[in-house]
C-alpha cells in the first residue's frame, strides 16, 4: 500500500482511510494542504514543477504542499509540506482559504495557508527545478500566459476574491 490519506465526505467530515492513488483513480475525495509563501516584501513564491513529477511535471505553480497524510490536519500537512519541498521549518502559518476543487485529475478539499518566509530555502529538486518571487501584478499576468497547474489558478481566484473581501 503506498501513501494513506483521509477519504472524506462533501462536508470535509473523515469517512474512512485509503490509498491516495486509488482515491485519485476513483475520484475519492480526500485532502490536499497547501501554502501561499511570502518574503518579508509582500512577494509570493513561484515555482517551477520537477520535469520528473507525477502530477504536472514542468509546470508553475505558487502554491506549495501535497496531500494530507491519514490523520493530519490542514496545518500539519501543509507544514510537514514546507519542511519537504523548501526546507522550511517552524513559520507559523496562517489558514485563508478551504474548499472543494474539482481538480483536473480528480476532486479534493483543498486547505490553503500563507506564511512568512524569510532566510535561505533549500528547494527538494526532486519537487522544485526552479523557484523566483513575484509581485502579485508579476503573478497574474505569468499566469495569463499559461504554463500553470490548473488547481492552482483556481485556488488564485478564490485566494484573491477572499482578500477583497477582507
Amino acid at each position: 500500500m503506498g501513501e494513506l490519506v483521509d477519504r472524506v465526505d462533501e462536508n470535509d467530515l473523515v469517512i474512512g482511510v485509503v490509498d491516495r492513488a486509488e482515491a485519485i483513480e476513483k475520484r475519492w475525495l480526500h485532502r490536499v494542504a497547501t501554502t501561499v509563501c511570502r518574503d518579508p516584501l509582500g512577494r509570493i513564491l513561484v515555482h517551477r514543477r520537477s520535469y520528473e513529477m507525477s502530477r504536472f511535471p514542468g509546470q508553475y505553480n505558487w502554491l506549495i504542499g501535497g496531500a494530507a497524510e491519514a490523520g493530519e490536519s490542514y496545518e500539519q500537512a501543509a507544514a510537514r509540506e514546507l519542511g519537504e519541498e523548501l526546507g522550511v521549518f517552524g513559520v507559523p502559518l496562517r489558514p485563508v482559504l478551504r474548499f472543494l476543487c474539482e481538480g483536473e485529475i480528480s476532486p479534493y478539499w483543498l486547505g490553503v495557508h500563507e506564511a512568512v518566509v524569510s532566510g535561505v530555502l533549500v528547494p527538494d529538486p526532486d519537487e522544485i527545478a526552479w523557484y523566483g518571487w513575484f509581485g502579485e501584478d508579476e503573478l497574474l499576468e505569468a499566469v495569463g500566459r499559461g504554463e500553470f497547474v490548473s488547481d492552482g489558478v483556481e485556488a488564485l481566484r478564490r485566494y484573491r476574491d477572499g482578500q477583497r473581501r477582507r
